[in-house]
């Protein structure tokens, strides 16, 4: 047999490398993902749960809290209205400059969000390019809610586009075109018979959505100013309490670790379901081959040579 044409499968490999394969791959989840998770929940309760419920109900916490909820309740549906409009324009009509849309979603997936959040300093800040204009009409962008939003929102706006797009090419046009043809105004399609096609991929982006917008660090600590009380989210309530109270900074984070552990779940069970739902798509996509009942002499059924 040649060797350049064997075919080599995990099935078929030595037992003893897949057993050392599978012990490697959980010994680097167990020291980088879970022994994390492990270390910051015991050092969140160290001093106590009556330390940790105090450090919790801190009112700069409450705080970092309240906003991080604010700005992910403004930012998730903004996005969420935004990624199923951009799915729509790129997956059910042909235009020029498609491609450059894609890509322009794709953008904050590239830039890093600490050269994004100095980007609306440079734009709204008081020196900025707008600087002025703000200054004179009493408005206030940077070092204010209004920045951290609009930084969280374009770090967060390719989420749910990212999701719908592959998803709604897979399921094709067919079955709007048939409403159109039957009748069905725009609006009604898309509630009818969009929105039930797409509705798993939609909540699978907004979970993806929701945990970054109430994690971000990087955009946030710049456009904010990390004023404590004032423009503080969670995350850098976080990294303020480290060099103050060890122990109250674990206590806040576990917060946050609860919700990557919740978004883990949520995820896992609404990708199953997307899964299934595009394979489905796809099925129904395929074309049906239907068998001939008979083989016509050009398709040249026979013996090699025959009816020469």
């Amino acid at each position: 047999m040649d060797v350049t044409h064997a075919k080599y499968s995990g099935a078929s490999a030595p037992s003893i490398i897949r057993i050392v394969l599978i012990g490697f791959t959980f010994l680097l989840l167990g020291l980088f993902l879970v022994l994390p998770m492990v270390f910051i929940f015991h050092e969140a309760l160290s001093k106590g749960a009556a330390y940790f419920i105090g450090a919790m109900a801190d009112d700069d916490t409450l705080s970092s809290i309240r906003l991080t909820l604010l700005v992910a309740v403004v930012t998730v549906p903004l996005n969420t209205f935004f990624g199923i409009a951009a799915a729509w324009c790129v997956t059910k009509f042909e235009f020029r400059g498609k491609s450059l849309l894609v890509t322009l979603i794709d953008l904050p997936f590239s830039v890093s969000p600490v050269v994004a959040g100095l980007i609306f300093v440079l734009v709204f800040g008081r020196t900025g390019w707008f600087g002025p204009w703000l200054r004179a009409h009493h408005m206030k962008v940077v070092f204010a809610l209004p920045g951290i939003i609009l930084a969280t929102v374009f770090i967060t706006f390719p989420f749910v586009a990212r999701e719908l797009i592959p998803l709604m090419q897979a399921q094709g046009s067919d079955e709007e075109q048939a409403a159109r043809v039957l009748g069905a105004s725009g609006w009604k399609m898309f509630w009818r018979i969009t929105m039930p096609n797409i509705k798993w991929g939609v909540l699978y982006g907004v979970i993806l959505c929701n945990a970054r917008a109430m994690g971000e660090f990087g955009a946030v600590a710049v456009v904010s100013g990390s004023i404590r009380g004032v423009t503080c989210t969670v995350p850098l309530q976080v990294e303020q309490l480290y060099s103050e109270d060890y122990v109250a900074a674990f206590a806040v984070s576990s917060m946050l670790a609860l919700l990557a552990v919740v978004t883990l779940v949520a995820k896992t069970a609404v990708e199953w379901k997307v899964a299934r739902t595009l394979a489905a798509a796809q099925v129904e996509a395929a074309p049906i081959e239907t068998p001939l009942p008979f083989a016509p002499p050009e398709l040249g059924v026979g013996s090699p040579g025959e009816g020469i």
